[in-house]
C-alpha cells in the first residue's frame, strides 16, 4: 500500500472522494467525520496535585514513621508524636514540590497547534477553527500561517515551510506537489508534506488533511511523551534501596526485640511499646532524603550561578556525574546554527575564510595571508551580497539574520572583505527570488559609478554550470564538478556564483529566467559550513578523557554529519554512522549494538531518537539526551537526564527536560558532569556518615531492652540526633571540593552499588563503637553519681559530638588531622552552628522540657569529648591498616 507522499494528485482526489481541490468537502461529510473521528485537538490530562501529594507517602520509611506516630499517640507521648509527624510532613512536602516544579510538556505541545485554518468547503474558501478540521479537508496555506494538521501538498507556489522544531533541519523546506516514488523516505525529506505545528515562511499552496489530533506527527510525539513513565535516577534508586534494606532490617529487629521483651515480661506493654518505637525512630534514617535534597539543592544553586544551568529535578544533578553517553542534536548544539563561508574557489585561486558565524569577524586569506581584493574576487563577493533576500543585523553585540542561513553567509563574507560599514556601489533594480524549480536567486543591479547594469546570480552549481557553458563553450565542467564533489564529501554545502553584464543598449528593468539562460560569466564556488562551536571541541576532549561517549543525532546527510563529527572530535577513533532508514531495518538486539558502535545517527525521525536512547539504556548505559525541538521531547523525557537549550529550545523541549542550558552552551556539559561527580561523592560520604549514627541509636535501645535496663534515649531525642544535629553537621559535605583526577576516571557502572564491602564493614564497626562508647559513658556517668536525665543528656551529646570527629575522618581518604586545613570556612561554620544547637538543647528550658534533657557541667563536657574522639582514633587506625595492606 502506498504512503500518502507517494500518491499522485489524481489518486488523492479518488482516496478522499474529492472532485476538485477548490471544491473541498461538503458540510455533511465534515459533520460525519467529526462525529466519527473527533476534533483536531490534543487531549491533555495532567495529574491532580492532590494525587501527587498523596504519592509522597508511598514510602516504607514514611510508613514506619506513621506507625511510630500512631503508637506514641496511643501511649500518650504527644510531644514525641508531634515531632515524628512533623518529620513525615516535611519529607512529603519536599517530594511534592520537586515533582510539581516541572511544567506539563503535553500542555505546551497543545499550545503549538494552530487556532485557525483556511479551508475549501462546499466550493467556498472560508476561515474555521482548526479544531474542526477533518481528514480530507483542503487547507489553503500562505506566508505566516501555522500548519493546522498534517497535509499532503497538492499545489505549491514557491511554498517554503520551516520545520526545525519537528525535524531539526534549520533551513526552510521548499515544498512541491509532485508524488515521491521512493519508499521509506525520512520525515525531513518528504517535500510534498506539511506537518502540524510547523510554519509557512514564504509562498502559498493547498494541502489535503491526511491526519488530525493524535494521528499527526506532533500528536504522535505528544502520545510518546504521555506514555513515558517518570524515571528514577541511579542515585534515587540506590537511596531507595538503602532505605528499604535498612527499614526491613529495622522492622525485623524491632519485632524480634518486642517479642523477646514481651515473652520475658521485661517491661509493661506501654513501656515496651515506647521502647520499640524509640528503636524504630532511632534506627530509621529519616534524615536521608532531607540531607540528599540539601546537597542537591546547593548543587543546583551553584550550577545556576556559575554555569547558567537550570535544574528542574534535583536528583538530575547527581545523574550528570554518572552519565555514560550523551546523545545530542547537532544543529545549534554542537554547531552554531549559523552558515559560514569557509573556502572559496574564485577562478583557479583557493581562498580560506577565517571566523565563524554571522559576526563579520575574520578575513579572506590566500596561502595563509590576507588576500588582496582582485577584481574577480571583488565581483564574487559582490555577487553573493547582491543576489540576496536576507537581512543581517546586530543587536546588543550579537549578529542575527532575517531570512535564509545560506544568504546570511554571503552577507557576512561581504563585510569580512570590506568591513561592516561599507556601502555597495550597486543599487537594486529588480529581484528574482529563489524558486524550488530553478534553485537560484538573481538580482538586477546598476553600478552607481558608471551606470552599467549587471545581473548577479548565485545558486545550485549544476544550474549555474549549465548557464556558464552557454556563455563559454570551453568551460571546464569536469574541473569545477570535481571541486564541488570534494567539498560535498567533506560535508560542506556548495554554492555557485556568477554574473551577467547587461548590454548598454538593452533597457532592462526586470530580470527573467530567460535572461540568465542566455549565459553567465562564472565567478566561482563557495563552501559553506554550519561551523562547530570551538568550546564544544574542547569540551568533547574532556568528555573523552572522562570516559563519556557523545552520540550525534541529526537530520543531516550521513556524509555531512560524519565530516562534522570528525571535525568536532566526537571520538578518538573512527567515526561510524548509520541512517534512520538503516536503523529501522534492525532487530532490537542489532539496535543495541548499533547504538553502542555508531557515533553519528543521520536522517533520523523523532521515533528513532527515542529508540536510540532506549537501546543505550538496555545496554546499561546512563544516558543524557540534549535537544531543543519538539521532535526531541520523547527522547528528552525517556533519557536518564534530558537537557534542553534555554535560548533556542522550544517550550515543549524545556518542559520535557530535567535540565536547561541557559546560554545554549553544550560545553557546559563537561563542567556539570564534573559537578555531578563531586555531588555524588559527597552524597555517598554523607550517607556513610549518617547511617552509623542511626544504627548506633537502634543498638543502644535494643541492648537496653534485652538487658532489662531503662532505655536511656527517648524517641524525640533520637529524632533530634538524626535530623537536627545530623543534618546540621552533614551540611559540611555540601562544601567539599572535588577530588583530584575526578574527570579522569570512568563513569561508575549502573550496576555498581552505592557502598562497597569496606563501606559496609566501616558502617558496622563505627555503629558498634558509637553504641558501645555511649553505653559505657552512660553507665560511667550513672556510677559517678549523675542522675538518669543528666546521664541521658551526656549520652545525646556524646553521640552528636562523636559525629564531628567522625566527619574529620570520613571526609577524606587521607589522614583526617592532616587535612583539617582543607576544611573551608563554610564547613567550620556548620560545625559551629551544630554546637550552638547542642548548647540550646542542653540549656534552654523549653528545649529541656520537650526533649527530656538537663544542663551539664564543664567537667561533664570534658568526659563527653573524651568518649567522642575515640571514634576518630579507630577510623584513622583503619586507614593506617589499609594503607599498609596496599603497600604489602
Amino acid at each position: 500500500m502506498k504512503e500518502q507522499y507517494q500518491l499522485t494528485t489524481d489518486e488523492l482526489k479518488k482516496e478522499f472522494n474529492l472532485t476538485d481541490f477548490t471544491q473541498g468537502l461538503t458540510s455533511k461529510e465534515v459533520q460525519q467525520k467529526l462525529a466519527s473521528d473527533g476534533q483536531n485537538v490534543l487531549e491533555v490530562k495532567p495529574t491532580p496535585k492532590w494525587k501527587i501529594f498523596l504519592r509522597q507517602f508511598n514510602n516504607i520509611v514514611i510508613y514506619i514513621l506513621l506507625v511510630a506516630t500512631l503508637l506514641t499517640i496511643i501511649i500518650g507521648h504527644y510531644t514525641d508524636a508531634i515531632v515524628i509527624g512533623a518529620v513525615v510532613v516535611l519529607n512529603s512536602l519536599i517530594g511534592y514540590f520537586q515533582e510539581t516544579s516541572a511544567a506539563n510538556a503535553l500542555a505546551k505541545i497543545k499550545e503549538m497547534m494552530a487556532n485557525q485554518a483556511t479551508v475549501y468547503r462546499d466550493g467556498k474558501r472560508q476561515d474555521i477553527d482548526a479544531a474542526d478540521l477533518v481528514v480530507g479537508d483542503v487547507v489553503f496555506l500562505e506566508a505566516g500561517d501555522n500548519v493546522p494538521a498534517d497535509l499532503r501538498i497538492v499545489s505549491a507556489d514557491n511554498l517554503r515551510i520551516e520545520e526545525s522544531a519537528l525535524t531539526g533541519e534549520t533551513n526552510s523546506v521548499i515544498k512541491t506537489d509532485q508524488a515521491l516514488t521512493d519508499n521509506d523516505i525520512p520525515l525531513a525529506e518528504r517535500v510534498n508534506m506539511a506537518y502540524a505545528s510547523t510554519s509557512v515562511t514564504s509562498g502559498s499552496g493547498l494541502g489535503v488533511v491526511i491526519a488530525t489530533a493524535e494521528q499527526t506527527e506532533i500528536g504522535k510525539i505528544s502520545q510518546e511523551v504521555a506514555h513515558i513513565k517518570p524515571k528514577k535516577t541511579p542515585l534515587t534508586r540506590e537511596i531507595d534501596h538503602v532505605g528499604t534494606v535498612v527499614s526491613y532490617i529495622t522492622i525485623t529487629t524491632s519485632i524480634i526485640v518486642f517479642i523477646v521483651g514481651f515473652m520475658l515480661k521485661i517491661y509493661s506493654l506501654p513501656a515496651l511499646a515506647l521502647a520499640v518505637v524509640a528503636m524504630l525512630v532511632g534506627a530509621i534514617p529519616e534524615g536521608l532524603p532531607a540531607i540528599t535534597s540539601v546537597i542537591l539543592a546547593f548543587g543546583i544553586s551553584k550550577m545556576a550561578k556559575l554555569y547558567k544551568t537550570i535544574i528542574k529535578s534535583m536528583p538530575a544533578v547527581e545523574t550528570l556525574g554518572s552519565v555514560d553517553v550523551i546523545a545530542t542534536d547537532k544543529t545549534g548544539t554542537l554547531t552554531k546554527n549559523e552558515m559560514t563561508a569557509t573556502e572559496l574557489w574564485v577562478g583557479d585561486q583557493l581562498y580560506q575564510v577565517s571566523g565563524t558565524g554571522y559576526a563579520p569577524n575574520g578575513e579572506i586569506k590566500l596561502n595563509g595571508k590576507k588576500a588582496p581584493l582582485t577584481d574577480q574576487l571583488k565581483l564574487f563577493v559582490e555577487a553573493g551580497y547582491q543576489a540576496n533576500d536576507t537581512v543581517l543585523s546586530e543587536n546588543n553585540g550579537a549578529w542575527h539574520i532575517n531570512g535564509e542561513p545560506t544568504d546570511g553567509a554571503f552577507l557576512t563574507l561581504y563585510h569580512k572583505a570590506y568591513g561592516p560599514k561599507h556601502q555597495s556601489q550597486y543599487a537594486e533594480i529588480d529581484l528574482l527570488p529563489f524558486d524550488s524549480d530553478y534553485r537560484y536567486i538573481a538580482e538586477l543591479t546598476e553600478d552607481q559609478e558608471n551606470h552599467e547594469k549587471v545581473i548577479f546570480i548565485k545558486g545550485s552549481p549544476d544550474k549555474l554550470f549549465e548557464m556558464a557553458q552557454k556563455e563559454d563553450p570551453n568551460f571546464d565542467l569536469a574541473k569545477w564538478q570535481q571541486r564541488v564533489n570534494d567539498w560535498s564529501s567533506a560535508g560542506k554545502r556548495v554554492i555557485a556564483v556568477g554574473y551577467q553584464p547587461v548590454p548598454s543598449n538593452e533597457n532592462l528593468t526586470e530580470v527573467e529566467h530567460e535572461h540568465l539562460y542566455r549565459g553567465i560569466k562564472f565567478l566561482g564556488l563557495a563552501a559553506l559550513l554550519d561551523a562547530p562551536r570551538e568550546e564544544v571541541i574542547v569540551a568533547l576532549k574532556k568528555m573523552n578523557t572522562a570516559g563519556v561517549h557523545v552520540k550525534m543525532i541529526t537530520g543531516d546527510d550521513p556524509q555531512t554529519a560524519r565530516a562534522i563529527g570528525k571535525e568536532l572530535g566526537l571520538t578518538n577513533g573512527p567515526i561510524n554512522a548509520i541512517t534512520g532508514a538503516e536503523w529501522d531495518k534492525l532487530s532490537a538486539k542489532e539496535r543495541e549494538s548499533a547504538a553502542m558502535n555508531n557515533q553519528v545517527f543521520a536522517r533520523t525521525t523523532p521515533q528513532n531518537k527515542l529508540e536510540i536512547v532506549e537501546a543505550l539504556q538496555n545496554q546499561q548505559q546512563v544516558t543524557a539526551m540534549v535537544g531543543d525541538g519538539v521532535n526531541d521531547a520523547p527522547a528528552l523525557k525517556k533519557a536518564d537526564i534530558g537537557v534542553a537549550m534555554g535560548i533556542k529550545g522550544t517550550d515543549v523541549a524545556k518542559d520535557a527536560a530535567d535540565m536547561i542550558l541557559g546560554d545554549d552552551n553544550f560545553a557546559t556539559m563537561a563542567a556539570v558532569i564534573k559537578e555531578g561527580r563531586r555531588i555524588y561523592d559527597n552524597i555517598k560520604k554523607s550517607i556513610l556518615f549518617l547511617l552509623p549514627t542511626s544504627f548506633a541509636e537502634g543498638l543502644v535501645v535494643a541492648f537496653s531492652i534485652l538487658t532489662a535496663q531503662q532505655v536511656p534515649l527517648q524517641p524525640a531525642q533520637l529524632l533530634w540526633i538524626n535530623l537536627i544535629a545530623a543534618i546540621t553537621i552533614q551540611f559540611a559535605f555540601v562544601f567539599e571540593k572535588a577530588e583530584d583526577g575526578i574527570m579522569e576516571r570512568s563513569p561508575r557502572p549502573i550496576t555498581q552499588r552505592l557502598m562497597n564491602r569496606h563501606d559496609l564493614f566501616q558502617m558496622g564497626y563505627v555503629s558498634a563503637l558509637m553504641a558501645i562508647f555511649a553505653l559505657i559513658g552512660y553507665e560511667w556517668f550513672i556510677r559517678g553519681g549523675a542522675s538518669e536525665i543528666n546521664a541521658t543528656t551526656m549520652m545525646v551529646n556524646t553521640i552528636v559530638i562523636s559525629k564531628v570527629f567522625y566527619f574529620f575522618s570520613i571526609r577524606t581518604e587521607q589522614y583526617g588531622l592532616t587535612q583539617i586545613n582543607d576544611i573551608g570556612k563554610n564547613a567550620w561554620g556548620v560545625i559551629g552552628l551544630m554546637i550552638i544547637f547542642q548548647l540550646i538543647l542542653t540549656y534552654v528550658p523549653f528545649m529541656q522540657t520537650a526533649f527530656h534533657v538537663t544542663g551539664i557541667s564543664l567537667a561533664e563536657w570534658g568526659a563527653v569529648i573524651l568518649f567522642s574522639c575515640l571514634i576518630m582514633i579507630f577510623t584513622e587506625g583503619d586507614k593506617w591498616i589499609r594503607s599498609r595492606m596496599k603497600k604489602a
